[in-house]
């Protein structure tokens, strides 16, 4: 069965144009409209919406996605257990990550793995929690890092602990102490990531029932760190995340202590990949060595 068909209205949807999606896959634009069509002739109903901001799924096409993406995951592993049987090792591995294993973990995960097995493609998505679940249900990534607790159907491999702290700005009346007490939260100006990621900081304060003063919700940890430098107010943050920012910054344990368990979960789709399964038993030695 040829998928190419699949894979060009996948394309078309990642990217969101037709035109970027033709010079990606190397076709013609009236070639991928050609394409789509055709599709569309086949099922019998729209699969697109065209507008001046791109192009979308129509409700009907949202609901093909899953199983297009079911059908394009299992060819893929397909090939890949054919190699495999073949002795060769060989596929594509789609990675979904947030901020901190990004910047500091998976850069070294993969320059091992790539020299193990320079004939599989790596693919990263880098986003937050929220991101990295979302692209695990629905099929978009093979594999995830993610921060337990996270209500997902997929088998996950606890990797490590990682503490949470305080981030304050250097002139902060607590500031020089040993630890942050967690009640002093509820009366400062505090820094927060968007609520579909800030489950670190909430799980430790709510914990001791304290609810923050949040001034300002903000997508992006890196510009946090510079928000709170400029003495807008405090945050909490892991602190793998912290490591090589903290130069302006005073960071202290939290009081009672809090941590978050850093986890790699295996998508449906994924855990059946020889070349997923690969790159996680490497992740799994490598932070056992290395983190």
């Amino acid at each position: 069965m040829s998928t190419k068909k699949y894979e060009v209205l996948v394309k078309v949807v990642e990217l969101g144009s037709l035109t970027k999606a033709a010079e990606a896959l190397g076709l013609t634009q009236s070639g991928v409209s050609h394409i789509i069509g055709s599709l569309e002739s086949d099922f019998g109903f729209m699969l697109l919406r065209r507008g001046k901001s791109g192009v979308t799924l129509t409700p009907d096409g949202e609901k093909l996605m899953p199983a297009i993406r079911g059908i394009l995951n299992g060819c893929e592993q397909l090939k890949q257990i054919a190699a495999s049987v073949n002795g060769l090792a060989c596929g594509k591995v789609r990675i979904g990550a947030f901020t901190s294993v990004a910047v500091h973990w998976l850069p070294g995960i993969i320059k091992g793995f790539s020299q193990k097995y320079p004939n599989i493609e790596i693919n990263i998505l880098t986003g937050d929690y929220h991101d990295v679940a979302q692209w695990l249900k629905s099929g978009e990534a093979d594999i995830g890092f993610i921060a337990y607790p996270e209500e997902l159907e997929c088998k996950s491999v606890p990797l490590k602990t990682d503490r949470l702290m305080a981030v304050l700005p250097l002139e902060h009346p607590l500031a020089g102490g040993s630890s942050f007490p967690l009640s002093a939260a509820a009366g400062e100006p505090f820094i927060s990531l968007l609520e579909t990621s800030d489950h670190d900081a909430r799980r430790a304060l709510e914990a001791v029932n304290i609810a923050p003063n949040v001034k300002y919700y903000i997508k992006d940890d890196y510009a946090i760190i510079s928000m709170v430098e400029s003495g807008l107010g405090v945050t909490i943050m892991p602190e793998l995340l912290l490591k090589g920012h903290t130069e302006n910054v005073a960071t202290l344990p939290l009081d009672p202590p809090y941590e978050r368990m850093i986890c790699l979960a295996l998508s449906e789709t994924g855990s059946g990949s020889p070349a997923t399964r690969a790159f996680a038993e490497h992740a799994v030695e490598w932070v056992g060595k290395n983190a």
